[in-house]
């Protein structure tokens, strides 16, 4: 029953929330680890008191995990205990009072301009063979141009794309569209991407942009992550300093260092709440005193 719990509250968030697949993985890790737990304390959810949740908080402090992976399961834990409430499984929400160790406040790495051409260059000249270069140019002007979550590039539709658009329509987090635009460096490269792509006999019922012959029809997270390591590499650039998220992170940088305003950028990326989006201004603050701390001669006496 305990378990049930568990798959009962994960297709509710589905449903209701519109939580996405790994959004409910997450969660589902974690409260597993929570029940995991629960069950060497010899209880169950339906018996667990406040001072069990403290415990297990105290557990994952014990652990080593970060602030971050504590606030997390502190949350699930608490989503959990509220549905079970709503849904009367319990008379009572035991993790309604305690309060998470909050989140390290840290702000997401970036990269220059410079870097960022660095890194198409690289895209261009990497990969085995022609199709490959394409295909991996496509997907860094892509990811630049528009700001994608790697989820939402790997499974970007062909369809999206194709008439050579200005802007393409994307389905992000809770199944909420949004509108892109492409620069006519990405428009340049989808075009060339889709006449090669569209010549694989393997690949023409495919309805991805960036089709494989994986289980999930198109080139996953996973692989695209490896890659531009591998980009990273051959343009001389620190790997660890690059994902496919940095890259999320300069386009709305470059963008608010080009004169953009929140809201704009806030609709592109695909926030909820403007208050995420707020993060960049703090990026821009950062990289301006540090311009100042090189460049300014008085900065050296």
């Amino acid at each position: 029953m305990t378990q049930q719990w568990i798959s009962t509250f994960l297709e509710a968030q589905a449903a209701d929330a519109g939580a996405s697949r790994n959004t409910q993985e997450a969660y589902g890790r974690d409260l597993l680890d929570y029940l995991e737990f629960v069950e060497k304390q010899g209880e169950t959810f339906e018996s667990a008191q406040e001072q069990t949740v403290e415990s297990y908080l105290i557990h994952c402090t014990d652990q080593g995990f970060a602030l971050s992976t504590r606030a997390r399961r502190l949350s699930s834990i608490k989503q959990l205990y509220r549905f079970a409430f709503e849904e009367g499984l319990r008379k009572d929400n035991p993790a309604i009072q305690i309060k998470g160790p909050g989140k390290e406040k840290k702000l997401p790495k970036t990269l220059s301009v410079e870097d960022v051409d660095r890194l198409l260059d690289a895209a261009r000249t990497t990969g085995r063979a022609k199709l490959d270069k394409l295909r991996n140019t496509c997907l860094m002007e892509v990811l630049y141009a528009t700001g994608l979550r790697v989820t939402e590039l790997v499974s970007l539709p062909a369809s999206a794309v194709r008439g050579d658009p200005r802007m393409i329509l994307v389905r992000g987090k809770g199944d909420k569209e949004r509108m892109v635009p492409l620069s006519p460096g990405a428009r340049e490269a989808v075009q060339v991407w889709l006449s090669v792509r569209d010549d694989e006999k393997a690949w023409e019922a495919s309805p991805f942009l960036f089709p494989s012959r994986g289980k999930s029809g198109h080139v996953t997270r996973v692989w695209f992550y490896n890659q531009i390591k591998s980009f990273a590499l051959t343009a001389g650039i620190d790997p660890s300093q690059v994902t496919p998220h940095t890259l999320r992170h300069a386009f709305a940088t470059h963008l608010l260092a080009g004169g953009a305003d929140l809201r704009s950028i806030q609709t592109l990326l695909g926030h909820a709440d403007v208050a995420t989006t707020e993060i960049y201004t703090h990026v821009l603050d950062e990289r301006l005193k540090q311009l100042v701390l090189e460049n300014h001669p008085l900065a050296e006496t």
